[in-house]
């Protein structure tokens, strides 16, 4: 690995090296995939996936995918569950994370202003983790209040990016809203108007944040929407990233042809020509969910299938009334499967993106 601009190259890294590897993103003209994960499978099959492919990753707990990590008999009155599951994420993965070779960038994915006691509780363990370690336990979190005016938004998101300088702490903010439903948050019902960014309203995002840091990243909405959908139904206009960059480099005068950090957020279904698009417009980071939970999904399907015989019972399958079914009913045997294809749909997902072999 000759990643001589980070100073740390495997494990999660923060701070600077964020910033650095999301410029080099850009200098190579690639995005890093963020896999929401929801237990230490899931992790573990997205870690794999990018030590084999020699390319960084992003892993990422969203809200419901934090309190489901705690488990889900536990109470998330308060937002209890989702701190404390996003809490034991993060330290799992950095404990695992170093094992497998590559830079990892510690994320958290959405939280809509119903849920800021949870990006409050993750930011108070972030702190104590930098009094103790000289850094948060998160590499970023995001901020998506997309579903407020803009002006909220902006300042809310100023507010709390201020706390997080003071860690290093990257930040991503969304404006303009992704449709469809997330974790809870139900944007099917908003005007297809409001799917699309402008660029004055991008720009004046950076006018809030640039000031208090340079560690932070824009998901701008360009007709983006969660799930999957039939061909058709979503309309995306990545060429407005491109038009967002331009605007950007005018207004400060600079020589960079991208200034902005941008993110996919929505990218479960889309085409390779517009993550292409969006890529060489300015995209460093795609979110990947829906896609590979269906993948996580069909690895442990096929399993149950193939095996269902052996599994209906402890002993006794086709092959003898006496014969034990342990190997067979085993988590460690079906749930690995889950994790192999899982692994191979976002190895697709890094070859699209043109993040393999970036480690070299």
């Amino acid at each position: 690995m000759t990643l001589d601009f980070l100073s740390r190259k495997t494990g999660v890294i923060v701070g600077d090296d964020v910033k650095n590897l999301f410029k080099y993103a850009h200098e190579k003209g690639f995005a890093i995939p963020a896999i929401n994960v929801t237990s230490s499978s899931t992790a573990v099959a997205a870690l794999e996936a990018a030590r084999d492919a020699n390319s960084p990753i992003i892993l990422q707990t969203s809200n419901g995918g934090a309190a489901y990590f705690a488990g889900k008999g536990v109470s998330n009155k308060d937002q209890k569950a989702s701190i404390a599951g996003a809490v034991a994420a993060g330290n799992y993965i950095r404990s695992i994370a170093p094992t497998y070779g590559i830079p990892v960038i510690l994320h958290s994915d959405h939280c809509a202003k119903k849920l800021l006691q949870w990006f409050d509780g993750m930011l108070a363990a972030d702190e104590a983790y930098y009094k103790e370690h000289g850094e948060p336990l998160f590499s970023s979190h995001m901020l998506d209040l997309s579903a407020e005016n803009d002006d909220y938004n902006i300042s809310t998101c100023a507010k709390y990016f201020k706390r997080m300088a003071k860690m290093d702490q990257w930040l991503e903010m969304e404006i303009g809203i992704t449709g469809g439903e997330e974790d809870g948050v139900d944007n099917g019902h908003v005007h297809k108007s409001a799917l699309y960014t402008s660029s004055e309203t991008v720009f004046s995002v950076y006018e809030a944040l640039a000031p208090i840091s340079a560690n932070f990243s824009i998901a701008a909405a360009f007709g983006n929407v969660h799930g999957v959908y039939k061909p058709g139904n979503v309309v995306l206009q990545p060429k407005l990233l491109g038009e967002h960059e331009k605007y950007a480099k005018a207004k400060l005068g600079t020589k960079e042809d991208k200034p902005l950090f941008l993110v996919f957020h929505g990218g479960s279904g889309s085409t390779e020509q517009e993550f292409k698009t969006a890529i060489d417009l300015g995209v460093v980071k795609v979110n990947l969910d829906t896609d590979t939970q269906y993948a996580y999904l069909t690895g442990i399907r096929d399993y149950v299938l193939k095996y269902k015989d052996y599994i209906m019972s402890q002993v006794g399958n086709p092959e003898g009334a006496d014969l034990p079914n342990k190997k067979y009913y085993d988590p460690r045997n079906w749930v690995r499967e889950g994790e192999k294809t899982m692994s191979a749909r976002i190895n697709k997902a890094l070859i699209t993106f043109n993040a393999v072999g970036q480690l070299n």
